[in-house]
C-alpha cells in the first residue's frame, strides 16, 4: 500500500472537512447558467469558480478537496495565478474528474455505462503533472420497472474498479462514485435494496482488480425515497438506512465515505449527514462531496455579477460552515437559521 495515498485519503475526510464537488462538464454547468441568466463562456465558467476558490474561510476551514473539471484543472485566474494554485494555496487538495459520462447501454434498454478508460494512464499522468491527487469516476445506476439488471451493475461496478486501479497506480486516490439515482416513484426499502446489491458488487471488483481500500474515498448516494414517491421519508429514518446499509457493505478499511447530495435540497443534504454522524459507532469518517447542495446559493447571489461576488462567497461558506457542522454531528436547525452576514 502506498503511504502517500493513505495520507491524501485521510486529508480528504479530515474532521469537519469535505469535498466540494465544482467538476460540472460545460453542458451541465450551461443548464445552472442558464437558470440564473449568465451565459456559458469560458470567462464566466472562470470567474464564477475563481470566486469560490477565493472565498478564504470556505476554502481553508471546511473545504478539504476540490474535484475540477478538465478544463478548470488548466484555467488561471484574473490574475494568472492557475486555479489550481488557488486550491493548493487554501490548503486544499485539487482532484479531476475523469470519466467521459454515463452513455446508453447497449442492448440494456434504460441503462447507462460510464465510458472514459480508455487512454486514461496517460491522461492521469498528465493530471498529477497539474497537481491533481484525487480523481473522480461516477456510475450511474437507475431504479426502474426491471431495472438495474445485474449485467448493467457488474459493468458498471468492474468499470470503476479499473479505474480505481489505475488511479492508484499513477499515485492518484480514486473517488469511488456508484450512484443510485434517486429519480422515480420508489419507496426507501427498494432504495435499500438495490444500494445494498450495487455496494456488494463494486467491493467484490475493488478486491478483484487489488485495490487497497485504505487509499480510496467511497462517495454513494444516501438511502432515499424515489423524488415522485408517495411517502417521503424523515430525517432519522435515512440516516438509519443508509448507516445500515453501509455498515453492512462498507470494509472497515476504507477511511471514509464521502456522500453526493444527488438532488436533495441544500438542507436536507446538511440534515441527513449531521444525522448519520450523530448515530455514532461507525468505522469509517462521514463526510460531504456536494455540487449542486454547496452551489447553488452562491450561483444565485453571483447570478454573474461582479458586484455580487463578496455576496456569493458569503452564501457559499454559510453553506461550506453548515455542512462542516454536518460532519461533525453539531448542526442544528438554529444553526442554519444564522445565515451568513
Amino acid at each position: 500500500m502506498n503511504a502517500e495515498l493513505e495520507t491524501i485519503a485521510q486529508k480528504m475526510v479530515s474532521d469537519g472537512k469535505g469535498i466540494l464537488a465544482a467538476d460540472e462538464s460545460t453542458s451541465t454547468i450551461k443548464k445552472r447558467f442558464d437558470a440564473i441568466g449568465v451565459e456559458s463562456t469560458e470567462e464566466n465558467r472562470r470567474d464564477y469558480r475563481e470566486l469560490l476558490f477565493r472565498s478564504d474561510e470556505a476554502m481553508k476551514e471546511y473545504i478539504s478537496g476540490v474535484i475540477l473539471f478538465d478544463e478548470t484543472l488548466r484555467q488561471k485566474a484574473k490574475d494568472g495565478t492557475p486555479l489550481v494554485s488557488l486550491i493548493q494555496q487554501a490548503g486544499s487538495i485539487p482532484g479531476i474528474k475523469v470519466d467521459a459520462g454515463a452513455k446508453p447501454m447497449a442492448l440494456f434498454p434504460g441503462e447507462t455505462i460510464t465510458e472514459g478508460l480508455d487512454g486514461l494512464a496517460g491522461r492521469l499522468k498528465e493530471y498529477y503533472d497539474f497537481g491533481a491527487r484525487f480523481a473522480k469516476w461516477r456510475a450511474v445506476i437507475d431504479i426502474g420497472a426491471g431495472i438495474p439488471t445485474p449485467g448493467a451493475v457488474a459493468a458498471n461496478a468492474h468499470a470503476l474498479a479499473r479505474y480505481a486501479a489505475l488511479c492508484q497506480e499513477a499515485n492518484i486516490v480514486p473517488i469511488v462514485e456508484p450512484e443510485v439515482l434517486m429519480d422515480g416513484d420508489h419507496g426507501i426499502e427498494r432504495c435499500y435494496e438495490v444500494t445494498e446489491y450495487v455496494l456488494r458488487v463494486v467491493f467484490g471488483e475493488l478486491y478483484q482488480q487489488r485495490v487497497a481500500l485504505e487509499g480510496m474515498v467511497l462517495k454513494p448516494n444516501m438511502v432515499v425515497p424515489g423524488k415522485k414517491a408517495r411517502t417521503q421519508a424523515s430525517v432519522a429514518q435515512v440516516a438509519e438506512q443508509t448507516v445500515r446499509v453501509l455498515k453492512a457493505t462498507v470494509p472497515a478499511a476504507v477511511p471514509g465515505i464521502a456522500f453526493l447530495s444527488g438532488g436533495q435540497s441544500d438542507e436536507d443534504a446538511t440534515a441527513h449527514l449531521d444525522a448519520m454522524v450523530k448515530l455514532g459507532n461507525l468505522p469509517w469518517k462521514l463526510t460531504y462531496s456536494y455540487g449542486r447542495a454547496l452551489q447553488a446559493a452562491p450561483q444565485k447571489a453571483w447570478s454573474g455579477k461582479a458586484e455580487n461576488v463578496a455576496a456569493a462567497q458569503a452564501a457559499f461558506t454559510h453553506r461550506a460552515r453548515m455542512n462542516s457542522l454536518a460532519a461533525l454531528g453539531r448542526w442544528s436547525a438554529e444553526q442554519e437559521a444564522k445565515k451568513a452576514a
